[in-house]
């Protein structure tokens, strides 16, 4: 499965390529970032972020996209920017038919050193040996894209064997609940048959002593 991986932001949106092998063996395709002026109008900046990813997604032609998903910090106006170029690449990989999965930071980081409060420079340095590139990434938003799309990559089996359970529990569930329905409508079918035969069969032995000579 080809990956590509994104951490979206408007000055710096890393974007990074990863292909998926056999159990958890991981190569890097590509890697870089894709930066807009932060004097430039809003709307050119997010223009310029959504060319380069459509760029991306057209040249490498991956089979899902990994955004970071956006969390509250107390910069307000970073969250904001950070949720927009989150729209744009989502919008882009909808035209294409692409599905798009979301990975907050603690699960990417939690992923790929196995601790979710790990730091920046740890994280670099973990994707950089876990994908044996000669030297690490930079800037740092270029490694996290690199990281976004292998987190995909090692979680997406689990993910889906969850979800294969819960559909399965879900039916069971399902028919359990139609078996008892069908025993309680078949109950109360059978009372209701009986209620009428047990009064007239009580009439009938009324009617045959009240006939016994006394």
């Amino acid at each position: 499965m080809r990956v590509l991986g994104v951490d979206p932001g408007l000055t710096r949106c890393g974007i990074g390529v990863v292909d998926g092998g056999r159990g958890r063996s991981v190569s890097c395709v590509a890697v870089g970032v894709a930066r807009t002026p932060a004097d430039a109008e809003l709307s050119a900046r997010l223009l310029g972020v959504a060319d380069v990813v459509e760029e991306w997604m057209d040249t490498h032609e991956p089979e899902v996209v990994a955004v970071e998903r956006v969390f509250s910090q107390h910069n307000v106006r970073t969250v904001m920017g950070t949720a927009q170029v989150s729209g744009i690449v989502a919008l882009a990989a909808a035209r294409r038919g692409l599905p798009v999965a979301f990975h907050t930071p603690s699960e990417v980081k939690a992923a790929i050193s196995g601790s979710g409060r790990a730091d920046k420079r740890q994280v670099t340095t973990m994707i950089t040996k876990i994908l044996g590139l000669a030297e690490a990434p930079k800037p740092a938003d270029a490694a996290d894209a690199l990281a976004l799309a292998v987190c995909h990559l090692w979680r997406a089996p689990m993910a889906g064997r969850l979800a294969a359970a819960e559909a399965r529990a879900a039916e069971l569930a399902r028919h359990h609940r139609e078996r008892l329905r069908a025993a309680q409508r078949s109950a109360a079918n059978g009372s209701a048959s009986k209620g009428p035969a047990a009064k007239g069969s009580a009439g009938k032995g009324s009617a045959q002593t009240g006939g016994l000579p006394s």
